[in-house]
């Protein structure tokens, strides 16, 4: 622990910065994975709901219970079972649930781009916080005993290093959570359009049944 804060104390102003801006990207990166890993669950549970209406062909109540959900997949197919009632084509329902899909998708992928950008931030504060040490370091070798300019320039050196070192530490991990937190919403998008299709086809079925009948 001794040794952690002595390599913070070292780096300078600069390391408060780069902690600010990992800080940040953490509390971003708790609250877009809580989020959406809420909402594939309220996901999963509403579809297991309606699934039962949609096969018996009750698209009444199957809208009752997508309409008071708040879950993603609830405003997709509010809309779709909504157009049911008026589309004579299976395009009319497609079209409906692609527009609400369009309205969900920003919600989805809220805030996560951020995640990218403060890893560069990071990086580009340790670079600046060495440069500038390393500026500081010239400065006072230039005034001091001959003798002693190697240890005193080799020293300086060392700790101006430090900004650039935590700066990546916090870059990487932001980097890899922004990638997971990416590959979490696309998951979460392709479930989405999935069970749209699902919805789609077991409209087109029961359609077919009624004229068929």
């Amino acid at each position: 622990m001794s040794t952690i804060v002595q390599f913070f104390q070292q780096g300078g102003a600069f390391m408060y910065p780069i902690l600010f801006v990992f800080a940040f990207g953490v509390a971003i990166a708790i609250e877009r994975w809580t989020y959406l890993t809420v909402s594939g669950a309220s996901n999963r549970a509403l579809w297991k709901k309606i699934v039962p209406y949609l096969k018996a062909g009750n698209f009444q109540e199957a809208a009752a219970q997508t309409a008071k959900s708040k879950a993603a997949i609830g405003s997709i197919l509010t809309y779709g079972l909504y157009r049911v009632k008026s589309a004579r084509r299976r395009d009319d329902i497609e079209k409906a649930m692609e527009e609400s899909l369009m309205e969900v998708l920003p919600r989805l992928e809220k805030r996560t781009h951020y995640l990218a950008t403060l890893a560069n931030i990071a990086t580009l504060l340790g670079l600046l916080g060495t440069i500038i040490g390393l500026i500081r370091a010239f400065t006072a070798v230039s005034n001091a005993n001959p003798a002693d300019k190697a240890d005193l320039l080799s020293a300086s050196i060392s700790v101006a290093m430090n900004t650039t070192a935590f700066g990546l530490m916090a870059a990487i991990p932001l980097l890899l959570i922004h990638a997971l937190l990416q590959t979490k919403t696309s998951q979460l998008v392709d479930s989405l359009e999935m069970a749209s299709v699902k919805f789609l086809n077991a409209v087109t079925e029961r359609q077919l049944q009624g004229s068929g009948a």
